[in-house]
């Protein structure tokens, strides 16, 4: 169970945007309305809404939860990670390929279009159906991460985006994509980043029955991938960790309310209540993390 308080999300803000201007990134005047903007959202705490006490779901009831939405424009993730995954994959030689944790097949179909020969694994039967009926030159298959479907040295190329976060140690993860991949194989992993790195918002989703539930969450570090997959010989060809856009919301965005409204699967609706300290919070910070190894050959 975690617990989610609006107030606590737009202080929070507030605070990452002081320390920033304490290690000096930003001057009195900033800092000044700062504390003026944190006053006023306290003295206004009687009028804003309570917490909410949020428990943790199964990937499996959070992604039923998220996969009719979770193609739709406004995953800003999505917009940010792709681009660079596709251009690395652009490069790659043709061959047969996994995308592991496929979710809605997005890069499933992308290698496809590419020429490659694509197997989709996904533990979400709600995710699959939407995969399988876009991208219908791909053999999708249902499967965990722990245990992925196919035999070893199946691959010359495994995909994984944006799913490591909900798996709580990466070494297990990686020496399975090691074993499908035959020697000289690539890997390439996307990832969500936390504000600064290491502190993630875990996914909070509403539920079809009644409520909401927030999906597993682990942040980790750059260091934590390397140490899991360079003893298993996977040798890095790239490293990258696109930033947020900068601003991330119109500075001069408006609440639409008198009172900010909370939705816990959609915090970032109160982030109009104080933009200036939202982008400055966010500014430079890295939104995903994303690798290509090689398999070092046998």
């Amino acid at each position: 169970m975690i617990y989610q308080h609006p107030l606590a999300y737009l202080v929070g803000l507030e605070g990452v945007a002081l320390l920033r201007a304490f290690a000096g990134e930003y001057g009195r005047d900033f800092t000044a309305a700062r504390l003026a903007e944190i006053q006023a959202l306290l003295d206004m705490a009687g009028r804003v809404g309570g917490g909410a006490d949020i428990p943790l779901v199964t990937t499996a009831d959070g992604y039923r939860a998220w996969a009719i939405t979770y193609d739709q424009p406004g995953n800003r993730l999505i917009e940010i990670e792709q681009p660079i995954v596709w251009q690395i994959l652009n490069r790659l030689p043709l061959g047969t390929a996994i995308d592991a944790a496929c979710g809605t097949g997005r890069h499933a179909k992308y290698l496809v279009s590419l020429g490659h020969q694509v197997t989709g694994v996904d533990s979400s039967p709600e995710m699959l159906a939407i995969a399988r009926a876009k991208a219908p030159g791909v053999e999708f298959r249902d499967g965990d991460l722990h245990h992925l479907p196919v035999p070893d040295q199946h691959a010359d190329l495994v995909v994984c985006a944006l799913a490591l976060s909900h798996v709580p140690s990466l070494a297990p993860i990686l020496a399975e994509f090691t074993r499908v991949l035959r020697p000289g194989g690539h890997l390439v992993i996307s990832d969500t980043r936390g504000l600064f790195g290491f502190l993630g918002t875990p996914v909070v989703k509403a539920l079809p029955a009644d409520g909401f539930g927030y999906l597993p969450h682990h942040t980790h570090l750059a260091s934590d991938y390397l140490a899991a997959a360079l003893p298993l010989g996977l040798e890095v060809r790239r490293c990258e960790e696109p930033r947020f856009p900068d601003p991330v919301i119109d500075p001069d965005e408006k609440p639409d309310t008198a009172v900010p409204e909370f939705y816990p699967a959609a915090h970032w609706t109160l982030q109009p209540w104080c933009p200036a300290a939202t982008n400055a919070a966010y500014r430079d910070t890295p939104a995903v993390i994303i690798w290509h190894f090689q398999l070092r050959g046998r």
